[in-house]
């Protein structure tokens, strides 16, 4: 039986960096991080270190879109996904569907409410947001920890795939709160200085706040990638940490590459996690080494942006897309020495290097683990 090809098109992104992706490339590859110091009481009774969007410039863009109330989490995803679907031709909205990934969504809108108030419902956040475009399909909601954002590209694959929707847009989205601050200081997680992902002086996590969208479709007109693969397996092994042997990232990518009918040796650059945490890159790193990936150039974008939660595996593929269209790799900021026991190939400065293919992996809470491989198309841009 022939498998239907699926391709991801359009692209955007809102981060500190910029709200476009234009100008968050050209950030990356200057070396720019959109980490700063944080001293806000509000959020965390200490200083921290975090990506955050400023508030004016959000409004500022916000204001040109709509003069409606919305909440700051929603002005982002809909600033980051108008432009993608003015881009497509998809119109009228039969046989499209939007996905949207989060891990905390509107969390923001409980603070200092006795009652739960609507916004906080997952499910309410969606529906805003596809009454704003007017999709006429619900919503569906992937709220999956840290893998959300992969997970929506890899749910969407298979929707059309199985011929229920031609086009799926994906929007995720996620900020830094008070919650997720408070949260990850409690594991003693957060890190002191911006964060290394795989390096021997890496301290923990930096938190950040992004979003992005993407649209899914049957339609390989401005693909920039095919989906060619995709595996989501939860390995159970803890609520907040990850297996050490790497056992549910190892069978995610070996169900990836499988589907895609590639080996090892087919793959040109990994976009990993890379949240800096001391379990977290060592189980990546050993979960490379089982798969015999441990040569192919690695990076994590968690030093230029913070790990935005359910947002960064989306906004990371969408970086990792541009990074083969311009066949180059950047180097995976703030990594200086080898901090994991299995060697990998971390990038350690910008260069070029002919991308056809690319892993996007990502790890979460939970044990859940989710990766895809994309690959260039002959139009490919």
């Amino acid at each position: 039986m022939n498998k239907k090809n699926v391709y991801i098109t359009h692209t955007n992104c809102i981060t500190p960096l910029g709200f476009t992706v234009e100008s968050n490339m050209q950030a990356i590859a200057n070396g720019l991080t959109g980490i700063s110091y944080q001293d806000n009481s509000a959020l965390l009774p200490e200083p921290f270190f975090a990506g955050v969007i400023h508030n004016d410039k959000l409004d500022t863009a916000f204001a040109a879109l709509s003069t409606k109330a919305y909440t700051r989490l929603e002005k982002m995803m809909l600033l980051a996904l108008e432009p993608v679907i003015k881009k497509s031709v998809c119109m009228p909205y039969d046989k499209t569907a939007l996905i949207l990934s989060t891990t905390k969504g509107n969390i923001t809108s409980l603070t200092n409410k006795a009652d739960l108030p609507k916004e906080a419902y997952l499910q309410e956040l969606a529906q805003n947001i596809a009454d704003f475009f007017g999709f006429t399909t619900q919503p569906i909601v992937i709220s999956n920890a840290c893998v959300s954002g992969t997970m929506a590209v890899s749910v969407a694959k298979r929707l059309v795939q199985a011929g229920i929707y031609n086009n799926v847009f994906v929007i995720s989205g996620d900020e830094v709160s008070e919650f997720v601050l408070s949260g990850f200081n409690s594991f003693q997680a957060l890190s002191p200085e911006p964060c290394r992902p795989y390096s021997a002086n890496r301290k923990g996590v930096t938190l950040g706040e992004a979003a992005a969208a993407a649209l899914i479709t049957t339609d390989s007109t401005c693909a920039k990638a095919k989906i060619a693969g995709d595996g989501s397996i939860n390995d159970a092994n803890h609520i907040s940490g990850p297996s050490r042997t790497g056992e549910g990232l190892v069978k995610s990518i070996e169900s990836a590459m499988r589907e895609a009918e590639i080996t090892a040796g087919a793959v040109d650059y990994i976009s990993a996690h890379g949240t800096a945490t001391p379990f977290n890159d060592e189980m990546e790193a050993i979960a490379f080494n089982r798969t015999g990936l441990n040569h192919v150039p690695v990076n994590s974008f968690k030093g230029y942006y913070g790990h935005t939660l359910g947002a960064s595996g989306l906004l990371e593929t969408v970086i990792a897309l541009e990074s083969m269209a311009q066949n180059k790799v950047f180097a995976s900021l703030g990594y200086d020495e080898p901090g994991v026991s299995q060697p990998i190939n971390v990038i350690v400065k910008n260069e070029d290097r002919k991308i056809d293919c690319f892993l996007k992996t990502a790890s979460g809470f939970g044990g859940c683990n989710t990766a895809v491989v994309f690959q260039k198309v002959n139009n490919g841009k």
